[in-house]
């Protein structure tokens, strides 16, 4: 029974890393690319996300429960997982103990983006708008911090997705797998590059 418990659990986690964590992540990403167009362009993108109706239960419900419990179970299985990587070294044994290590970078990363940008707009500190962003990452070590935050994210995300085809039984032959593969690694550029290239714009203005 126990055995059985713990992978209704590891499904389960594997499920809301992708939804609707992975697709909440991507959509933040695309949100905050609008700055690549402007300063005006970007407020409005994020003004009509934080003018959604019932946002703060959606954020609860859709946003921060799940990434809590996702965070949880991860910090478990980190602990418990046996890296093999030294013994094996296999590619997919290196994904798993990277998937570990950018777990923990990745909520380190959220817990401070959320402190620097929800929370403060909740106490009334600050406004959520370019200005906001430009002056966070205007500092260089903020600017690497968020760098090393957001391809991190982008790879939990990435890989994670390729772990979800196999454990939901999507992708069970190798043929499938290394298709998978081949396919996370293209999500994994693309969405890195809308992450830094918006990063960027915020920094240095280009």
């Amino acid at each position: 029974m126990a055995e059985h418990r713990e992978f209704y659990y590891r499904r389960l986690h594997s499920l809301l890393g992708v939804v609707p964590i992975g697709i909440f992540m991507v959509q933040h990403l695309v949100i905050n690319h609008f700055a690549v167009y402007g300063e005006e362009s970007f407020n409005r993108a994020a003004g009509f996300m934080a003018g959604l109706p019932f946002v703060l239960l959606l954020e609860i419900f859709v946003i921060y429960l799940p990434i809590l419990f996702h965070a949880i179970l991860g910090v478990y299985i980190v602990f418990v997982a046996r890296n093999n990587t030294r013994k094996y070294g296999f590619f997919r044994n290196w994904m798993f103990r990277l998937q570990r290590i950018t777990g923990i970078i990745t909520l380190v990363f959220i817990a401070w983006h959320v402190w620097e940008t929800r929370v403060q707009i909740g106490l009334g500190n600050v406004d959520l708008d370019y200005s906001l962003m430009e002056g966070i990452l205007t500092n260089p070590f903020m600017f690497w911090f968020y760098v090393a935050g957001v391809v991190s994210a982008v790879f939990h995300f990435a890989n994670g997705l390729w772990s979800f085809l196999v454990s939901w039984g999507i992708t069970q032959s190798p043929k499938s797998q290394k298709i998978a593969t081949y396919a996370v690694i293209v999500v994994f550029f693309a969405i890195s590059y809308i992450g830094v290239r918006t990063l960027i714009q915020f920094a240095y203005g280009v």
